[in-house]
């Protein structure tokens, strides 16, 4: 019988982990119980601080439901979805870099047609955004499939709204033959990140901002070219340089510039002033 202390404990559950059948389910786990037993003692964790731990991730799994993923709110504030997101998307320097999908996206949002308003009539400033899809060597992007979504005037998406049964301020775009794409919505605000749940709790007892800075999300797919998730970013909008998620990238802070009731980049016009973002997204091929 092997005799278990302080000093053997990690190495004997790092081997027993590692004789997982799977390759590298035994190489990330050995290694997981490594970092977390150097961070245990790291810090000398108490058990009245293990047990508090223990407490959070429960009631973080049973906040969370199939519109609210806690878990990838708390991989957000941590930085851990942006390490990961950086990591496995080195894109070409030209290309559009990559952000956090964030806990809102859903799955299935209706189609569009270019310049399709997918505000609805909600209230708000009308914001078109603008451009094209192309490769590195600035060829046009034809059938490119632009899944977007983004919060209301509230703050508030689609998801978290339990009266909405419907898709709200979420659609899909395809680009046209010359790569161009229109979105119709209204121009977004930054919101604090949900602040009732345990990483609001956890948000809360340090100086930490909790708000998000506005942005449109974009989930691009198109054959050929690795799936973009990234954003667009109001230039001079509040929280740009303390976004709780570490989203902000400067090649995606774009303007939005105001114009007056006229022709709009649809073909259509409108009677009250309204914004235009322009932005190429530049795909990686495969």
């Amino acid at each position: 019988m092997q005799l278990v202390t302080e000093d053997n404990i990690t190495e004997l559950a790092a081997q027993r982990w590692a004789s997982a059948h799977d390759p590298r389910t035994a190489e990330v786990m050995a290694a997981l119980v490594r970092h977390l037993h150097a961070f245990a003692r790291e810090v000398r964790l108490s058990e009245p601080e293990w047990m508090a731990a223990m407490r959070w991730l429960t009631a973080t799994g049973q906040i969370s439901t199939e519109k609210r993923e806690e878990f990838i709110l708390a991989s957000d504030v941590l930085g851990l979805s942006m390490l990961v997101v950086q990591m496995n998307h080195a894109f070409a320097a030209k290309a559009t870099p990559a952000t956090v999908l964030g806990p809102f996206h859903i799955d299935g949002s209706p189609e569009k047609e270019y310049g399709g308003d997918m505000s609805d009539g909600l209230p708000g400033t009308p914001l078109y955004i603008t451009g094209t899809v192309r490769d590195l060597d600035g060829f046009p992007v034809v059938g490119a499939v632009l899944d977007v979504w983004q919060a209301d005037e509230e703050g508030a998406y689609e998801s978290q709204l339990p009266e909405v049964d419907e898709a709200r301020l979420r659609a899909k775009y395809t680009s046209r033959a010359d790569g161009t794409y229109c979105v119709r919505t209204i121009a977004p605000k930054g919101y604090s990140i949900p602040m009732d749940g345990p990483v609001g709790e956890l948000i809360r007892g340090t100086g930490i901002s909790h708000f998000r800075p506005a942005h449109v999300h974009f989930l691009i797919n198109a054959a050929g070219y690795e799936p973009l998730i990234t954003h667009l970013f109001q230039d001079g909008a509040q929280y740009l340089d303390s976004d709780v998620v570490f989203g902000t990238k400067q090649e995606l802070v774009v303007a939005f510039e105001p114009r007056d009731p006229g022709p709009t980049p649809d073909g259509g016009t409108l009677a009250q002033p309204w914004l235009e973002a322009r932005y190429d997204f530049v795909l990686q091929p495969v």
